[in-house]
């Protein structure tokens, strides 16, 4: 069965350009939000099985929403995607539990290499 896959980023734009790498590599993106209310909402009713969450966003920023998946679920995978220069809230991220992280602009190699070490964990 195909894990299911949740995108969250307040940009379409960046929404659509993950999901297009995704689908690329060979996995379904069967959900998104576009801030961390959203994403916090979704997670809890759909349980996903791994979670992209951007770090800065409306309403409820990533590391917020990465704190709170992780309140509702330990095991949560979530792979924080962030824009240059935010290496200080990556580090936190990854402290406080999110799998890896991905740096905009991201590579197809980079996003294969972060979904690879949050499913293999």
């Amino acid at each position: 069965m195909n894990p299911k896959i949740m995108v969250v980023d307040d940009s379409l734009f960046m929404r659509m350009l993950l999901k297009n790498v995704i689908r690329e590599l060979g996995y379904e993106v069967t959900m998104e939000a576009s801030n961390g209310v959203e994403a916090l909402s979704l997670y809890s009713d759909e349980r996903p099985d791994l979670v992209t969450l951007d770090i800065t966003m409306p309403e409820m920023d990533g590391l917020t929403a990465l704190e709170k998946i992780k309140d509702l679920n330990p095991n949560a995978k979530v792979i924080m995607v962030s824009a240059m220069g935010q290496q200080a809230l990556l580090i936190r991220a990854v402290s406080m539990g999110a799998s890896d992280f991905i740096v905009k602009p991201f590579s197809k190699d980079r996003v294969k290499e972060a979904l690879k070490r949050a499913f293999a964990g």
